[in-house]
This record gives structure tokens, C-alpha cells and sequence, in this order.
């Protein structure tokens, strides 16, 4: 079994990232995840992102939805409702992540449906809890970063400005996600399903718990550099190219660094004679070695930093890395067809089961692609089926 999860069913009721990232992690590893969306339209990411994003199938959708089908059902109607209370009852996960109280305004909250269902697992996703000061605000991932401090661990005061990918929200799928799977291994012994709670701050804060113990042991508050100077991370711009090295506290990795740049000078300087001094004074050490690394083409510091055995590597473009060796190795990418869509890229779950990947996967659907067919397994008939079509439930 290459997909531990087959056989457990998760209503997903998602949209944007945190969710949909944790319902896909749970259909990588085998769970039948019905992504629930509204006919009018679906998650809002199918239209966000490059490619596809007029046909309803963006970059950003197909990133975070492959391996699951989906169910187009209005959830402010009444009897889409009723509809989704049926087939929660015999589900094991229902996901969501909307805001707090939501769920419970539409009536399929986690005390509604775990009434019908004691089997059955709700996990809430929001960027604050429901009983919280912030509960009436909302919340995106930069939100989540701002309020948890990652932010102000790459934000320049001089210079503010958001960099990079997204971070609070697939920080919280993925613990959402570990929740879950806990959830279903302890349901094994007991035969009870649980309700999870997580927000987008408190999985933030989580994620970087070194930072938190550094101020409340050493009352050391860190900022952008912090990590890099206590670690001896660096990055530097070669005559061709980036490329980042990582010695961090090893010393071998320290003097095999500094018999690559040819500069064992640098530890007779006083204020670089050992790592305490290297930390207290990172930017001068990185103005000292900044003109050695761009005098040599990044392949050839490459060759010479692998010869001293220093952690290092180019910093690659996205392009660069799909193609990197050892991701070919890996075999990480594979293509996928959609009968409507065309041909994609797709990627793996980075997990291997006994050295394998998940079965079969499922490209990422269109919107209420598989309606009639999830529709049928719950036992309704087509008839009932047509009826709720024509008036628009789903």
C-alpha cells in the first residue's frame, strides 16, 4: 500500500490555500477528498494565477487541488444543506476554512454534523479562533505572518516590502493535516472522531519555536539576520550567478570554507578568531568575503567549496531546480492529462512509501466534474440528481 489513506473519505470545504493544501496532502496519501465548491463559479483560485485562469483552471488552482474530485453544491440554500448533512454522515473528515461562524450560519458546523456522524472528524481552519479579540477580522497568509513574528524576520525596516511564497497558510495545512491523521490512528482504538481547531497564528508561531525560546531563556529577539549569523548562513553573488553556502557551527566546515577562498587570513583577524565573534560581527564578516566569491564563476566555487566538503549550492531559479539532477532522480514532476483542460505539469507528494509515490493520481478537477458520480455513491437516483441541478443546488 502506497496510499495509506484509501478507503477514508474528507469533505473538503475549502478555498484559497490553507485548506485545499491540507485536503490535497490528505488525497497524496490516499484519501477520497471531495473538494465541495459552489456551482457559480467554485474556489476563487481557479481564476487566479497564470494559465488556464479563464477556462476556471489556474496555476494557483492546480498547485494546490490535484487527486481530488469535485462536488458543486450550493451551500446557502437550504436543501444544499440538507444535502451535505446526508453525505457528512457518512463521511470520516470534513475540512474548512472559512472564517469563524460561517459553518455554523449555513447549519453544517462540527457540532451539527458530528450529531449525525460521532465517527467523524471536523477540522477547522481560520486565521483566529472563534472566541477570540480578532474573531470578527480577516485573515490571509501575510496576516498570519505579521501577527506571528515570521514577518518581521524578513521584513528590512528600511526597505518593507512581502517577498516570497506564501508561508502561514501551507504552515497551517500541513499541521492541520498531521491533526487529522492523529485523529483518524486514535479513532482506530476508540471509534470517535474528534473536532481540531487551528488558526493561521498559532501554526505560525508553532512552525518557529527556537525563536520564541530565544527570547524567553536569552531575551534575544530576533530579526532578519539573526538566524543566518548564529548558523553562518550566507549568500553571495558569484561572477555568474548566486550561490549559498551553509558551514554553520561545524568547525571543519569553517576552515575547509575559508582553505576554499584561499583566505585563512580571516581567523588571525581578531574579531573572527571564533564563532561568538563571527555572530557579533556578521556584517563585517560578510563585507570581507562578499569581493573573494565574485571574482569565480559559480561552478567554479562549487568545485572548489565540494573539494573542501563545505555545505553549499547554487542558488537556483525555479526553472533550474525542475531540472536539477536530483530531482530527475527523484522523479518528483510527472505529466497528467485532463479530458477538458489538456496537458500539465503535476507534482508528487514528497513522501515515498516503501520507495514509492501515490497511486494513480487524479489531475485536479474541474469544477463539479464528478457532481453526478459522488451524487450516485451517496444513492441518489438521477432523477433526484436532475431535479437538484435544475434548481440550481448543485
Amino acid at each position: 500500500m502506497t496510499s495509506p489513506l484509501k478507503g477514508v473519505r474528507v469533505f473538503e470545504v475549502g478555498q484559497f490555500i490553507a485548506g485545499p493544501y491540507c485536503g490535497m496532502q490528505l488525497a497524496d496519501l490516499g484519501a477520497d477528498v471531495i473538494k465541495i465548491e459552489r456551482p457559480d463559479g467554485g474556489d476563487p483560485f481557479r481564476t487566479f494565477g497564470a494559465g488556464g485562469g479563464a477556462q476556471g483552471y489556474s496555476s494557483n488552482f492546480t498547485a494546490f487541488n490535484r487527486n481530488k474530485r469535485s462536488l458543486s453544491i450550493n451551500l446557502g440554500d437550504k436543501r444544499g444543506q440538507a444535502l451535505f448533512r446526508k453525505l457528512a454522515a457518512s463521511g470520516d473528515v470534513v475540512l474548512e476554512n472559512f472564517r469563524p461562524g460561517v459553518m455554523k450560519r449555513l447549519g453544517i458546523d462540527g457540532e451539527t454534523l458530528r450529531a449525525g456522524n460521532s465517527r467523524l472528524i471536523y477540522c477547522s481552519i481560520a486565521g483566529f479562533s472563534e472566541g477570540g479579540p480578532y474573531r470578527e477580522q480577516p485573515a490571509y497568509d501575510t496576516i498570519g505572518q505579521a501577527r506571528s513574528g515570521i514577518l518581521s524576520m524578513f521584513v528590512e525596516k528600511d526597505d518593507p516590502r512581502m517577498r516570497g511564497p506564501t508561508i502561514s497558510d501551507q504552515i497551517t495545512g500541513m499541521q492541520a493535516c498531521n491533526a487529522i491523521m492523529a485523529a483518524l490512528f486514535e479513532r482506530e482504538r476508540t471509534g470517535v472522531g474528534r473536532r481540531i481547531d487551528i488558526t493561521l497564528l498559532e501554526a505560525s508561531m508553532y512552525f518557529m519555536p527556537d525563536s520564541f525560546t530565544a527570547y524567553t531563556q536569552g531575551n534575544v529577539v530576533m530579526g532578519p539576520q539573526s538566524r543566518a549569523a548564529i548558523s553562518a548562513a550566507f549568500a553571495f553573488d558569484c561572477a555568474d550567478g548566486l550561490i549559498a553556502l551553509h558551514p554553520s557551527s561545524t568547525e571543519r566546515f569553517w576552515q575547509g570554507l575559508l582553505k576554499a577562498m584561499e583566505r585563512t587570513d580571516i581567523a588571525d583577524d581578531p574579531r573572527f578568531k571564533d564563532r561568538p565573534g563571527r555572530i557579533a560581527n556578521f556584517d563585517a564578516l560578510i563585507a570581507e568575503m562578499r569581493p573573494v566569491f565574485a571574482k569565480m564563476t559559480r561552478a567554479a566555487w562549487m568545485e572548489r567549496l565540494a573539494a573542501h566538503d563545505v555545505p553549499s549550492a547554487p542558488v537556483l531559479s525555479i526553472p533550474d531546480a525542475m531540472v536539477d539532477p536530483e530531482v530527475e532522480h527523484l522523479g518528483l514532476f510527472y505529466e497528467y492529462e485532463h479530458p477538458k483542460f489538456g496537458s500539465f505539469t503535476g507534482m508528487h507528494r514528497a513522501a515515498r512509501i516503501d520507495g514509492e509515490r501515490e497511486d494513480q493520481p487524479l489531475p485536479p478537477p474541474g469544477l463539479g466534474e464528478h457532481t453526478d458520480s459522488i451524487l450516485g455513491e451517496a444513492g441518489l437516483p438521477p432523477g433526484e440528481i436532475a431535479d437538484l441541478r435544475g434548481a440550481g443546488i448543485v
